[in-house]
């Protein structure tokens, strides 16, 4: 099924994806990789304010290749999911509704997406040139000096992405084999 979502997210919408779904975002979404949680960490143990209101919201995790003429942003693919998977239990239970990468979860980061009603998107990789038409504005808001890594906030307009892991914490990766074998 393809969905219009709007971001920042509305929960009562989220429960209604399904692994598998075809969604497209248009709203305002967040960016931060590796290094960008670890200082989110960072902020949240010394009781500091994070770069951005963490409810309602969605992360990307993705680093942009520089902007080229006339471009927003330049090539915007997806960054391997599991390597914020000891961030994310904590953001999600903060109010993080969304988040996009690639690949797969742990079982920790499942549980959390469950706990908190939220849902674990993939973008394509390999696409991030397609994807960076999505973006229509791009602005670092924090953590300047990480570079590609840095937190930004994007407006997107219909971001094209696969729901993985929805709220009953249903996931694609596994139910996608499941029924693979079932058909062979």
């Amino acid at each position: 099924m393809e969905v219009r979502l709007t971001a920042p997210f509305d929960a009562e919408e989220l429960k209604k994806l399904k692994a598998g779904d075809m969604v497209y975002i248009s709203g305002t979404i967040y960016v931060a990789r590796d290094a960008a949680h670890k200082r989110m960490q960072e902020a949240l143990d010394n009781n500091e304010e994070l770069p951005f209101e963490m409810s309602g919201n969605g992360i990307y995790y993705m680093g942009p290749s520089p902007a080229r003429e006339g471009r927003v942003i330049g090539s915007a693919g997806p960054t391997t999911a599991s390597r914020m998977d000891k961030y994310a239990p904590r953001l999600l239970d903060l109010g993080l509704k969304v988040m996009i990468g690639k690949g797969k979860r742990t079982q920790e980061v499942k549980d959390a997406i469950v706990r908190n009603g939220a849902v674990y998107m993939a973008a394509i990789g390999g696409a991030g040139a397609l994807l960076s038409k999505s973006i229509i504005a791009s602005e670092v808001i924090a953590y300047e000096d990480l570079g590609a890594e840095a937190v930004r906030k994007l407006e997107v307009k219909d971001f094209p992405a696969i729901v993985v892991i929805d709220v009953t914490g249903e996931d694609l990766y596994i139910s996608s084999i499941e029924e693979y074998r079932r058909e062979a």
